[in-house]
């Protein structure tokens, strides 16, 4: 695995372990946000290991289709979750109500594990 890549890694689980905290904390909007970007990360990580690398959120979120989903290489629900989770961490960081309860960023993190844990898997050992 390539260096930038297991770093990646380290930032997606340190991600996790903050959208935990948050949600402890009583700040289900940004526990979402940092849901969001645990499987960015995450999600980033795969890419680079293609040699593939986007400045853009939107640019991450095709490739990661196209390149992972697409072809069977990662489960296509993992592409959704990831699209469906940017669209919760606009709401909660943009917006001035607290659109995203605890219900739902308690299923982001949840999700955000279990996307996580199947690009660890994908990508291999060290």
């Amino acid at each position: 695995m390539k260096p930038e890549s297991k770093k990646l890694l380290v930032k997606a689980d340190r991600a996790l372990r903050a959208a935990e905290l948050l949600l402890r904390d009583g700040a289900p909007d940004f526990a979402a946000g940092r849901a969001y970007y645990a499987m960015f990360y995450a999600a980033e990580a795969a890419l680079t290991e293609k040699n593939l690398q986007f400045r853009k959120h939107s640019g991450v979120h095709a490739a990661f289709g196209e390149h992972l989903a697409k072809p069977g290489l990662l489960d296509p629900k993992f592409h959704r979750w990831l699209l469906n989770a940017f669209d919760k961490r606009i709401l909660g960081d943009y917006s001035y109500e607290m659109d995203v309860d605890e219900g739902a960023a308690r299923e982001m993190i949840e999700q955000a594990r279990e996307f996580v844990a199947a690009v660890e898997t994908f990508l291999g050992p060290d």
